[in-house]
């Protein structure tokens, strides 16, 4: 009834299936206990199976091994098969025939060993095919035949060897049920008011080295890469656009005179061009706006232009300042530079509003060196030596 051939695996990939996460449980409580009695019965007790995936179509699992595969045909239509790794078949012939000193390899299967395990995969066929629907008579050909696979860590208790054996039933004949909940189910609506840190970047810029280094207070960035309408959400690796409407309350008038740096280079270090970005210190926003993010829909952030911007490049810290309009596109006008030449601050703050809670009438603490956070905690400054040719380079 049953014919072993040899399979090698090739790569598959994985097929993400929402029905069989409902159905699931069904899998785990149906046939789980038919495959370990069927052991139990065959070869007696001391080999243990566990459920380890199941998966429609493509099986990941079986990729990198080799299998002793059992196929046994149902009726015209169907057929079930076994697959057996070379781990699990080991396993399997040290039990019944008694421990080997030579290493097994499927390569080199006896016919007796092949039997052995073909015997054993079709009494499993007997125990399972009870539980499987009649085929249907009605078809007269193969068509869209759906396979779901069963995968199982196979274990000698005593020996503490481990392989795989999978079974491939066709779904056709399979009636499972869905997981369908008892109780009240949660509601995620709770949590919409609840908030999250994220980083908001406004835009990007290119720059070059003698403007950053002569970047002044009162100085307007224009960001090239914005546009009034969005701004680019980030959490962790995660990057998702926001749409926006333009707070028209940043628009500040410019005239020629005003904005940015002009100036020309006159050698070759100062002509380099960085990337200058333009990001919101730490916002908070609600799951609730993060949903309407992801679902497309146009936010309202209106407390966020409140927020310092930092500007940084190669993610080193140069300026902060505040949103502006300018046009269509967002700009930083600079209120703090927090880059070094020389090692001496290029401009420093005499008066720097500071939004911390405090009053004018109330003493700001200042941190000693000594509780200063650890170096690794701090914004990394920009240090143009970074960007330094050395004669040869030139």
């Amino acid at each position: 009834m049953g014919q072993g051939i040899i399979m090698s695996t090739q790569t598959l990939n994985s097929i993400a299936s929402k029905e069989l996460y409902l159905q699931y449980d069904w899998y785990k409580n149906t046939f789980p206990p038919i495959v370990q009695q069927s052991s139990d019965e065959f070869f007696l007790p001391g080999i243990r199976f566990d459920l380890m995936g199941i998966s429609k179509n493509i099986n990941i699992l079986m990729d990198k091994d080799s299998y002793f595969v059992t196929k046994i045909r149902i009726d015209k239509q169907y057929d079930m098969f076994f697959r057996s790794s070379e781990e699990a078949i080991s396993l399997i012939l040290d039990r019944t025939l008694g421990k080997s000193n030579k290493s097994f390899s499927l390569n080199k299967i006896t016919d007796l060993e092949a039997k052995i395990i073909t015997a054993f995969n079709d009494y499993m066929f007997k125990m399972i095919s009870k539980y499987l629907n009649p085929p249907p008579q009605n078809e007269l050909r193969r068509t869209n035949f759906d396979v779901i696979h069963l995968t199982f860590v196979i274990k000698d208790i005593e020996e503490q060897k481990f392989g795989k054996f999978i079974i491939s039933l066709p779904a056709a004949l399979l009636n499972p049920t869905d997981i369908v909940s008892k109780n009240q189910k949660f509601d995620n609506t709770t949590f919409k008011t609840s908030t999250l840190d994220v980083k908001i970047r406004i835009g990007s810029t290119k720059f070059s080295m003698y403007d950053l280094k002569n970047l002044d207070i009162e100085d307007i960035v224009i960001f090239d890469n914005s546009n009034t309408k969005s701004m680019t959400l980030i959490i962790d690796d995660y990057e998702k656009e926001i749409k926006l409407n333009p707070n028209l309350g940043l628009i500040t008038p410019i005239d020629n005179n005003n904005g940015g740096v002009n100036m020309g280079a006159n050698n070759l270090w100062d002509s380099i061009e960085v990337e200058m970005n333009a990001e919101f210190d730490a916002v908070k926003i609600t799951l609730g706006d993060l949903k309407n993010i992801e679902d497309g829909m146009v936010v309202d952030l209106t407390s966020i232009y409140d927020n310092k911007v930092t500007l940084k490049v190669e993610n080193k810290i140069i300026a902060r300042g505040e949103l502006v309009i300018i046009n269509d596109r967002y700009g930083v006008k600079i209120s703090e530079i927090t880059t070094q030449q020389d090692n001496t601050s290029v401009a420093a703050l005499d008066e720097f509003e500071v939004d911390d809670g405090h009053t004018e009438d109330e003493p700001i603490l200042e941190v000693s060196e000594e509780e200063a956070p650890p170096a690794d905690q701090q914004d990394e400054e920009f240090d143009y030596s970074d960007f330094e040719l050395d004669d040869e380079d030139i």
